[in-house]
C-alpha cells in the first residue's frame, strides 16, 4: 500500500524508466489527484465544453507517460509537471476551437450565439495563458506559485513547503501574481 510522499515519489522514477508495474499502481494512487487538478481547470470553461475532465486527464497522461516520460523529482514537481500539460492541452484546444469556421447563413442564429460564446471564451482562456507565459518569464517563482496554488489546488501552507519558502512570502507573492495577472489579461 502506497500512503506516503517517497513512496509516490519512488513509483514516479520507476515510472519515468519505463517500468509497466510502477505505471500501473501510480495511475490507481494519483488519478483521483489529477482529476481534481482537470476538474478546477474545466470549472473556468463554458458549462457546454466538450472536453470532460477524464478526458483531459487521460491526454494529459499520455503525454506525461509517452514517447518522453519526464523524470520528476518529487510528487510535487510531477503534479506541477500534470498541470501544465493540462493547461497546454486546453490551450490548444481553445486554439482550435477559436480557429473554426463562422457558421453559413443557413445555419439557425442560436448557433452562431453558441460560436460566438466559445470563441469569446477561448480568446480570455488564451489570453490568460498568455499573460501567464509572460509572468513566468518575468518572475519565475510567481508563476511557481500560480501553477501550485490555482492550477494545483494547493494551499498556502502546501505551496510554501513545496517551494521551501515562508507562507508569509507565498501569500504575498499569490497576491501581487493575481493582481498582475488581471491588469495583463483585462482589455
Amino acid at each position: 500500500m502506497i500512503d506516503n510522499v517517497s513512496d509516490i515519489t519512488q513509483l514516479l522514477q520507476k515510472a519515468a524508466q519505463g517500468e509497466q508495474k510502477a505505471r500501473d499502481l501510480l495511475v490507481e494512487h494519483i488519478y483521483g489527484e489529477l482529476h481534481q487538478i482537470a476538474l478546477r481547470f474545466l470549472s473556468a470553461e463554458r458549462p457546454d465544453h466538450t472536453l470532460q475532465a477524464s478526458a483531459l486527464v487521460n491526454e494529459a497522461y499520455l503525454k506525461l507517460f509517452g514517447a518522453k516520460a519526464g523524470n520528476w523529482e518529487n510528487r510535487a514537481h510531477f503534479y506541477v509537471s500534470a498541470a501544465r500539460t493540462m493547461r497546454r492541452i486546453l490551450v490548444d484546444y481553445a486554439r482550435a476551437g477559436s480557429a473554426a469556421k463562422r457558421p453559413n447563413r443557413q445555419q439557425r442564429a442560436d448557433m452562431h450565439d453558441v460560436l460566438t460564446c466559445v470563441r469569446e471564451r477561448a480568446a480570455e482562456f488564451i489570453a490568460l495563458d498568455e499573460a501567464f507565459e509572460k509572468l513566468a518569464a518575468c518572475d519565475p517563482r510567481q508563476a511557481q506559485i500560480v501553477e501550485l496554488r490555482f492550477y494545483c489546488g494547493l494551499t498556502v501552507e502546501e505551496t510554501a513547503a513545496t517551494l521551501g519558502i515562508s507562507e508569509k512570502t507565498v501569500k504575498r507573492e499569490w497576491s501581487s501574481a493575481r493582481a498582475w495577472l488581471q491588469s495583463k489579461v483585462k482589455t
